[in-house]
């Protein structure tokens, strides 16, 4: 059996829940598959990749907490959604910080389902987002390039102290491996790791998400629900994208960073919390700071422990090294486990740009292993996806002109690959720009904001 893609996993034991939840999922355009118990679902996910699971706490057999260790061991990164009554709030508290995506309380409203729903797909980095393997000591990372041992190096000097860390790169390039290898290391690795991704919000949403809200503090806030501040008390908050954040929310996360003290929305609560902030983003905060885009002194204060992630095409020697591994990887999650690269295939990746970085090379591989009927991957099958001609037209609406710049600039060639991926990705997806971002592994105001940078607004 096969489902609409993005597909969600809904577990529960009361047919009448799950039936009205996953038709729900299914008029919003998702797949949706309802089972009755936690043993039905890890059985529905070693058949089929779910992009998220909605999952009841209270279940005979394996409870919610049971499946969700268990999905946390054998598919990291697969983001679970508790389903709660009001009187397991705490316990779906207890849920976030052993590792749930979010809570959602019984009876649940329509939008609220959906909007939770669409913010986690939004926020997957890739399809599959299967632990790499570990290099130099360093588990989650694959590399043996200069550039990735100082990256290693500034990980394990990181993960040893409290400091507020920035992670600075491209998109696509590993950041989020880098925060979680630093959380792993340090001395809060068994406290729980938290992430917001600032860019995937609005300003109300965001702030919300981060502060928690009262009860009654706007429409349709039935309770009282904390942030992913609070949430994060004892172990380490992660915002991904913060180069995003609003000037509101920039005040009041300066607030978190100097006296560890926040109110939530709605609230007159002064609350303290023990927590260490890791941030990341792929802007440049200097500029953004000068114009004033960005507070000075919240950048200052972010900007304790820097770790700058190189670009793919500055750590060229690991391009074959994280082929192969991808290949293992996609190999074995496609009934393929035998696959491997032929040797004279791997420098025809090397000689590739990868404007994407490790994102983009991960879903190149993933293609090559879907569509192969052999049992290597040559030169043939690379240079068969590398073929299609540059000059291919664009889907209507997509417009084909767009700024110049010398040809020997070094800028200018960036921009040029950059904005042939962005076309590219968009007449695989149709001209549909919620599903190019998806496919180039940005958040949608990135992608917006790569459309108007390249001319194709």
């Amino acid at each position: 059996m096969t489902w609409k893609s993005p597909a969600v996993l809904v577990v529960d034991d009361d047919p009448a829940v799950g039936k009205v939840l996953a038709a729900l999922l299914e008029q919003d355009g998702l797949g949706a598959l309802h089972v009755a118990s936690g043993a039905a679902a890890l059985a529905a996910i070693e058949e089929h990749p779910f992009d998220v699971v909605i999952s009841d706490l209270r279940m005979p057999g394996m409870d919610g907490m049971a499946l969700l260790a268990e999905i946390g061991k054998r598919w990291p990164g697969l983001p679970v959604v508790m389903l709660t009554a009001h009187g397991t709030v705490p316990l779906a508290v207890e849920a976030m910080k052993a590792g749930a995506a979010e809570f959602l309380l019984k009876p649940f409203e329509r939008q609220e389902v959906l909007y939770v729903v669409r913010k986690l797909i939004h926020a997957l980095p890739a399809r599959i987002d299967a632990p790499l393997e570990p290099a130099s000591g360093v588990t989650g990372l694959v590399g043996d390039s200069p550039g990735m041992h100082e990256v290693f190096q500034m990980i394990g000097r990181a993960a040893a102290t409290s400091a507020t860390v920035l992670v600075r790169g491209e998109s696509g390039t590993g950041k989020e491996l880098i925060v979680k290898a630093i959380h792993d290391q340090g001395p809060r690795h068994d406290k729980p790791l938290i992430k917001v991704n600032c860019a995937g919000l609005p300003e109300t949403l965001l702030e919300s998400e981060l502060f928690g809200y009262e009860k009654g503090a706007f429409t349709g806030a039935a309770t009282r629900k904390p942030g992913r501040v609070e949430l994060a008390d004892k172990g380490t908050l992660f915002l991904d994208e913060i180069g995003d954040i609003s000037p509101l929310v920039q005040v009041k996360l300066l607030r978190v960073l100097q006296e560890r003290q926040f109110e939530r929305l709605g609230g007159t609560q002064t609350l303290t919390v023990d927590v260490r902030v890791i941030v990341a983003t792929h802007r440049d905060l200097e500029a953004m700071t000068r114009s004033g885009a960005f507070r000075e002194d919240l950048y200052y204060r972010i900007n304790v422990v820097p770790i700058w992630v190189p670009p793919l095409r500055e750590r060229g020697e690991d391009i074959e090294q994280l082929a192969r591994h991808f290949c293992r990887i996609h190999g074995q999650a496609n009934g393929k486990p035998g696959l491997a690269f032929e040797p004279e295939a791997l420098p025809l990746l090397r000689a590739q740009p990868w404007p994407g970085n490790v994102r983009q090379l991960q879903n190149f591989v993933e293609r090559l292993v879907v569509l192969s009927d052999g049992r290597s991957l040559g030169p043939a099958d690379v240079e068969r996806e590398l073929g299609r001609p540059s000059s291919q037209s664009a889907p209507p609406g997509v417009p084909t002109g767009g700024p110049t710049a010398e040809t020997g600039s070094l800028d200018a060639r960036r921009h040029e690959v950059e904005r042939e991926a962005i076309l590219d990705a968009l007449r695989r997806c149709g001209n549909n720009r919620t599903q190019a971002a998806r496919v180039l592994g940005v958040s949608r105001r990135t992608f917006y904001n790569k459309l108007e940078e390249n001319g194709l607004l």
